[in-house]
């Protein structure tokens, strides 16, 4: 089950009390005071782990509570600190403060780690409290409690290159031929439901015939949108999020005689669409290509959408992908638009106070836990 929402709460740990204790000694006639310190209180880390890609995890276990630090001791012990708590999250997932809205961290590098909840510190013992005038202390104080916090976190898959057009218009089958994935195929709108990725093989042939490493990028297949699709018509537009890091966008049109609908007027559509989404997602450099070359008999649709991209300055293709003809054409040319456009770096993760933990995957310590 593809999972690209979840809701969890996270409790740190609470520190552990300090400890009022004073030495016995046979041979101590003046033992002071001996209480310990009480131990920190586990923290709950984030990292970004390359092997998931769903929240799966996180749907039904929603609740993550990491270890109390234990109380100290006389004989100034110190208690046991409470073990790290380690999540595990797929590359790519944002996470944000379920009740302010506030983004928290962003984890697009594999490895990433960010601390989301401190755990509480422990409380001071009374041998902390001792003074030459006061050399007999009862004070000691109370662990500090644990950070808790409610989060929403949300999964954007990371991409290079994102597939988007009307349902029916060919993008699973356009995967399934230049990459190794499996997506389900067939000759009904929808039948994509949540999103696949692929990694293409740009310049040693594509899927399992490839044999030259060259250059490489990753696709992505969305579900298919309809007009009015922003406004909950189909299966919505929540799946664009996973578009959104994507840097070019391959908008594939059938042109075949077994689609009414004009060609001109399906790019506009799905532009309208990625528009209403994101402006900025509308913006993205895109690639024009025309579908099913091989049912197209009356090919005046397919030159009038030829000349619609020509005079709007976009790259245009036409495939089949059953037969493969102008597919290694299509590949060449993304392989070669994704030359020209920058990958963007990735920004900083934030730690719970919002400063710049820049340095939060070596900070951060080895956690005991891993879920």
């Amino acid at each position: 089950m593809f999972v690209d929402e979840a809701k969890i709460f996270v409790k740190a740990g609470n520190g552990g009390n300090g400890c009022v204790a004073f030495r016995r000694e046979k041979y101590v006639p003046r033992g002071g005071p001996s209480g310990g310190d009480g131990g920190h209180g586990g923290s709950i880390f984030l990292e970004a782990n390359p092997n998931d890609n769903t929240l799966l995890r996180y749907r039904y276990n929603r609740e993550f509570k990491a270890d109390r630090g234990r109380h100290g001791e006389g004989s100034n012990c110190t208690g046991h600190s409470g073990a790290d708590m380690l999540l595990q999250v797929p590359v790519g997932t944002l996470v944000f403060d379920e009740h302010s809205g506030e983004t928290i961290a962003d984890l697009a590098t594999p490895g990433q780690r960010v601390l989301i909840a401190k755990g509480g510190r422990g409380g001071r013992g009374n041998q902390n409290f001792a003074k030459p005038w006061h050399q007999a202390p009862r004070e000691h104080e109370e662990g500090h409690s644990g950070e808790e916090r409610h989060l929403r976190l949300e999964l954007k898959l990371l991409a290079d290159v994102g597939l988007v057009g009307f349902p029916n218009a060919g993008k699973s089958t356009l995967i399934s031929v230049i990459s190794a994935a499996r997506p389900k195929i067939a000759n009904y709108p929808f039948t994509t439901l949540e999103p696949n990725l692929g990694v293409v093989n740009a310049d040693g042939g594509g899927g399992s015939e490839g044999r030259v490493i060259g250059r490489t990028f990753v696709v992505a297949d969305l579900p298919g949108l309809i007009e009015g699709a922003h406004q909950g018509a189909g299966l919505g537009i929540r799946f664009l999020r996973h578009v959104e890091r994507t840097r070019l966008l391959v908008h594939l049109i059938d042109t075949s005689e077994a689609s009414e609908a004009d060609p001109i007027h399906s790019f506009e559509v799905i532009s309208g669409e990625l528009r209403a989404f994101s402006e900025s997602l509308a913006e993205k450099p895109m690639l024009v290509v025309a579908t099913k070359l091989d049912a197209t008999t009356d090919r005046t649709r397919l030159e009038s959408l030829r000349q619609f991209c020509r005079q709007h300055d976009l790259e245009f293709h036409a495939i089949s992908a059953p037969t493969g003809e102008g597919v290694r054409e299509l590949v060449r040319s993304i392989a070669d638009a994704l030359d020209k456009i920058p990958k963007p770096a990735p920004e900083p993760a934030l730690d719970v106070q919002g400063a710049s933990n820049e340095n939060a995957v070596d900070s951060a310590p080895l956690a005991s836990k891993n879920l």
